[in-house]
């Protein structure tokens, strides 16, 4: 009885579907992540107080991005010497499309607290995306 299973297995209708097994659950998508700095204050003296944006570098494409700052600033948590959002947000590059996760979102008040944070995280900014302090 079982062999007459097997041997009508190649009569039955099978479909074979190509699945790429990273999009196999969509609600599991990884994004590159991206630190972020929202200048507030002193620290924001180049722009339009009424701007409120998140800026990142993309780590697709290397470009300057910036995007408007959703979450409250109450939301901001004193964590590791700065007030930083750790949930972040997802977006899009808008040079390059692709999507990425800032996060943490670090929020920077004065030029001192921008230079403590240029020191803190060189090591995750690439080079071009540093500021002359001069």
């Amino acid at each position: 009885m079982l062999a007459a299973c097997i041997e009508a297995a190649p009569n039955r209708i099978t479909s074979l579907v190509d699945v790429d097994l990273k999009e196999a659950n969509p609600m599991e998508r990884r994004y590159p992540e991206v630190v972020g700095v929202r200048r507030t204050g002193w620290a924001a003296l180049d722009r339009d107080p009424q701007e409120d944006t998140v800026e990142y570098v993309c780590p697709h494409c290397g470009k300057r991005g910036q995007k408007n700052a959703r979450r409250e600033r109450t939301l901001y948590h004193f964590t590791d010497g700065f007030l930083q959002d750790l949930q972040g947000e997802v977006t899009n590059c808008r040079a390059c499309g692709q999507s990425l996760r800032v996060v943490p979102i670090v929020m920077l008040h004065d030029q001192d607290e921008t230079r403590r944070f240029e020191a803190v995280f060189s090591d995750e900014l690439p080079a071009d995306a540093h500021k002359s302090a001069a």
